[in-house]
């Protein structure tokens, strides 16, 4: 074991151990070495915990935050740790607080559509569960397999499906929270309308554990669709795709996912998996529409009809569900085939009006040209969040700092169409600096107050969200 960086000694250890039992207490350099890093690309930087621990229940929780407080120690909540902002990384050494161990659905409640869950529940897992009762969760991060409920809130992830259901915020309930001083706070409760004070369930959600840890959930499940189809369909421009998107929005059709590919991205995933994406067009827009059987072939067909009206040269549409699940394959096959091409991948996810989308992928084209980078475009048209994935060998200076600079005038493009930072990605320690680019001063500063609220040591989390 290393020299402590924080205040954490072997009387504290011993501490920890006699909480947790010594198997839950990992101190070996190998050990804390593999929570150094999250799904965040950052070079060859390396945050190292003084100590990792994997508590089982709450109580436990409560127990290690007041030593946390007590001592002036960072402590980082984390599960899966497929953040990409740098959300679950020590910055500042300290207690890495394992969450993986904290894993069950507590509770389906068909009757009231709701069900209560610990943090570390994975995403897929829970939409199984309940699918197989005939109910729906409908947020649906990329990496769902295997990112966890709590990072979910955490981050306030969102996915395709955003643009018809919403996010996680909106299926967000209720709340219990270990405060900085190792309290427990429960917020909101297990209904849909709850208007009794501050919503403190709301500031939780999307604070990247700054303010809480959060260690159970109660969330809003809806009926499960009975029809769901999937579609590509397939453009020589990004003009004739968008205009698609505005088509079919103002129809007031609205799909479960509206999401976007441009042709690097099509051609990068066609190089690796072979799905039979054509490499010549410029853009391919995925569809999925759900809903009533009847509802969905007639939607269906409408859609159809207007991506020909704009100049759709090809559409396949999944006739069964092995095809849908095909056809789902290679839109999430994208950051895997892009991370494929050099050591790093760096996913930004700035967000924009709709109608300004044509311009910002143009504009982001441009940007990393001029900085000679390797960009494959694709994200969630219908509600305007686009993630350009970059590629590139952060062992490079030129190229890492070429990167910086792209990334600031990406930002500045959003925010100049009426955009802003992040769309469902967070803040984490990436994005701090840009902050102010985003917002204004009396923002950040209330913020800044709510932070120091409940949080008036900075151990959770620090140097998250807020440039340090």
């Amino acid at each position: 074991m290393s020299e402590f960086k924080t205040n954490i000694n072997d009387k504290i250890i011993n501490s920890l151990k006699s909480i947790l039992g010594n198997p839950n207490v990992l101190t070996d350099y190998e050990d804390r070495y593999c929570y150094a890093y999250d799904a965040t690309a950052i070079g060859e930087a390396l945050y190292l915990p003084d100590v990792v621990v994997l508590p089982e229940n709450k109580e436990q929780i409560c127990q290690i935050v007041r030593i946390a407080n007590e001592n002036n120690i960072p402590i980082v909540p984390r599960a899966s740790g497929t953040n990409l902002v740098g959300g679950c990384i020590p910055l500042k050494g300290g207690i890495i607080l394992h969450l993986s161990k904290m894993n069950k659905i507590l509770n389906i409640d068909k009757n009231n559509l709701i069900c209560t869950v610990q943090p570390g529940v994975v995403v897929g897992n829970l939409q199984q569960e309940v699918s197989d009762l005939g109910l729906f969760y409908p947020p649906d991060p990329a990496s769902l397999k295997v990112s966890t409920i709590g990072g979910s809130i955490a981050q306030s992830s969102g996915g395709p499906r955003g643009f018809k259901y919403g996010t996680t915020k909106d299926y967000v309930l209720g709340l219990e929270v270990i405060l900085a001083d190792g309290t427990l706070l429960k917020t909101g409760g297990t209904t849909v309308k709850n208007v009794t004070g501050y919503n403190l369930t709301q500031l939780i959600v999307g604070s990247e554990g700054t303010l809480g840890i959060v260690v159970e959930a109660t969330l809003k499940l809806v009926p499960k669709p009975e029809e769901q189809q999937v579609m590509l369909a397939y453009f020589e421009s990004i003009d004739q795709a968008a205009e698609a998107i505005t088509g079919i929005i103002s129809a007031k059709i609205t799909p479960a996912t509206l999401d976007i590919m441009d042709k690097n991205t099509m051609v990068t995933i066609e190089n690796f998996h072979h799905v039979g994406l054509p490499t010549d067009m410029e853009a391919v827009l995925v569809l999925e529409v759900d809903g009533f059987k009847e509802s969905v072939a007639v939607q269906t067909q409408q859609i159809i009809d207007i991506c020909n009206k704009f100049g759709a040269k090809n559409i396949r549409v999944s006739q069964n569900q092995k095809e849908a699940d095909e056809l789902w394959f290679a839109r999430r096959s994208a950051f895997g085939a892009v991370a494929r091409l050099r050591p790093n991948v760096l996913t930004e996810d700035a967000v924009v009006p709709r109608d300004k989308i044509p311009e910002f992928i143009s504009k982001t084209r441009k940007i990393f040209d001029k900085y000679n980078l390797t960009v494959c475009i694709m994200g969630h048209a219908g509600d305007g969040n686009i993630h350009p994935n970059v590629s590139l060998d952060l062992r490079n200076k030129e190229e890492a700092e070429n990167f910086e600079k792209a990334a600031e005038e990406l930002f500045d493009t959003a925010i100049e169409l009426g955009g802003s930072l992040s769309g469902e990605h967070g803040i984490g320690m990436l994005k701090s600096g840009f902050m102010r680019k985003a917002l204004d001063e009396n923002s950040i500063k209330y913020m800044k107050e709510i932070k120091k609220l409940f949080d008036p040591k900075n151990i959770l989390n620090p140097g998250k969200i807020f440039h340090e």
